[in-house]
């Protein structure tokens, strides 16, 4: 068989695989800090000059901000489109390192050997994985493996600034039968996962007024508003005694799981309590009737993220603060509408200010959940690769976070998305000492060419 051919050839040039990888790793694309534009510029070059060396017809294309490097190349099958991102997070503290986080290394640790670097595993050992698997295919085949782009940001961990008018300026160029995502994780240390749901945010926050300035608590106290008793009686109000929130109309769009989503989440025998132990807790502490996994994978959330006001230095100050404030925010499923969610929320806060109390709202973002239409039959075939591959079935799982390419790709090029990851939990992205494991590197370049030989 063609395929184990392919398998073969990636296992036997793994360490030049990693070669590869540790020269992408050198170079400190950190896309939040102007002072590194040379080198994220650097690494989209890097990343062309891969992409031509297998064939791909590749080129960095100018932004306002970090470029973004497009490749096309191969014929025939179904049009695929490849999504990773090249720049990395700052490494703030770099005292908390063990090593130069732009000096990689593999290290042999107790759970196995690990890739040490800053990006080993959010998003460069990510990307490399399906650039690896289409080398090995070349190798073997002469050709790249059916007709693929590939599309790479160098704005992901800044905010994506220029990612959507780049979409939409070039949205003929990327359109593609389907995305790959490949930013997402295991769900444990060997059971592989395709995400199908991601969860959209809101992000608001929020400020109260009341006396023209702030007033001696024994002269005032009793008989003048106080922003901060307000601010909290209306954040403990959001949510009732069975968890649920509050706000109104919160609940529009919110759709149950299928049931063999919950069948296949129930056999995955998460240990919530290990979940929560691990960070010094023992109790759920969201809606009532919902299991764990449902809570932070397909439920919708409203949290305090912040709050501040009045005298907050050392000693004391009798102090009745002239404003308080709060960060709040909202991770949405299903057809949730952040617009809608914002507007009843901002109605429902106004609603409860008493007299001399006044609110003032500013935005932080908001945008949709995604739901991934696993009817495609694309997602059966990459279950039925991946579970090949790591010897477990794989799980169609949500994510708690947002990842909003995958809807921008939906809205902006109507295609749909699947996301496959390999990193692990405990791989320390956006903090010191991140890692990758050899072993999700090397099993995640031979998921690719699974896939693709079942997709292709």
């Amino acid at each position: 068989m063609t395929l184990n051919a392919v398998l073969s050839q990636i296992d036997d040039t793994l360490p030049e695989a990693l070669d590869r990888l540790m020269a992408l790793l050198r170079i400190p694309s950190i896309s939040t800090d102007p002072a590194y534009k040379p080198d994220c510029a650097r690494a989209a070059d890097w990343l062309v000059d891969d992409l031509r060396s297998l064939g791909f017809d590749a080129s960095s294309r100018p932004t306002p901000g970090h470029p973004m490097v497009v490749g096309h190349g191969g014929t025939g099958g179904r049009h695929l489109l490849f999504y990773g991102h090249y720049d990395v997070q700052p490494v703030d503290p770099l005292a908390l390192w063990d090593r130069d986080p732009f000096d990689p290394a593999i290290e042999d640790t107790p759970k196995g050997r690990v890739i040490r670097a800053r990006g080993a595993s959010d998003d460069k050992g990510q990307l490399m994985t399906f650039l690896e698997a289409c080398r090995a295919w070349k190798a073997i085949h002469g050709t790249l493996p059916g007709r693929l782009t590939i599309f790479l940001e160098g704005e992901e961990e800044s905010g994506s600034p220029s990612l959507i008018p780049f979409m939409q300026e070039n949205a003929v160029e990327l359109h593609a039968d389907l995305a790959l995502i490949c930013d997402t994780g295991l769900f444990d240390s060997k059971t592989p996962a395709i995400v199908t749901m991601l969860r959209g945010l809101v992000g608001e926050e929020i400020t109260i007024k009341a006396a023209s300035r702030d007033l001696h608590s024994g002269m005032y106290g009793g008989a003048a508003a106080n922003p901060i008793r307000v601010l909290t009686r209306i954040l403990a109000n959001m949510h009732d005694g069975d968890g649920r929130i509050a706000v109104p109309k919160f609940y529009n769009g919110v759709t149950e799981l299928p049931d063999a989503i919950r069948a296949q989440w129930q056999n995955l025998a998460f240990d919530h309590a290990r979940f929560l132990g691990d960070v010094g807790l023992s109790h759920p502490a969201g809606e009532v009737d919902r299991t764990p996994l449902e809570m932070i994978w397909s439920r919708p959330t409203a949290e305090v993220n912040g709050i501040w006001g009045g005298y907050t230095g050392d000693g004391f100050k009798t102090v009745l603060p002239a404003e308080a404030h709060a960060k709040v925010s909202f991770r949405l499923v299903g057809t949730q509408d952040p617009i809608a969610i914002r507007d009843h929320f901002r109605a429902w806060v106004t609603a409860q200010l008493p007299p001399d109390c006044t609110v003032e709202f500013k935005s932080h973002g908001a945008d949709r959940a995604s739901v991934m239409e696993i009817t495609d039959p694309a997602f059966e075939a990459t279950r039925a690769a991946l579970s090949e591959e790591w010897g477990t079935s794989a799980a169609y799982v949500g994510a708690g976070g947002s990842i909003p390419i995958a809807g921008h790709f939906k809205t902006y090029l109507g295609m749909d998305a699947m996301l496959v990851g390999f990193a692990h939990d405990d791989d320390q992205i956006h903090s010191p000492n991140e890692k990758y494991n050899v072993e999700s590197f090397h099993k995640g370049i031979r998921s690719w060419a699974r896939i693709l030989d079942r997709l292709m």
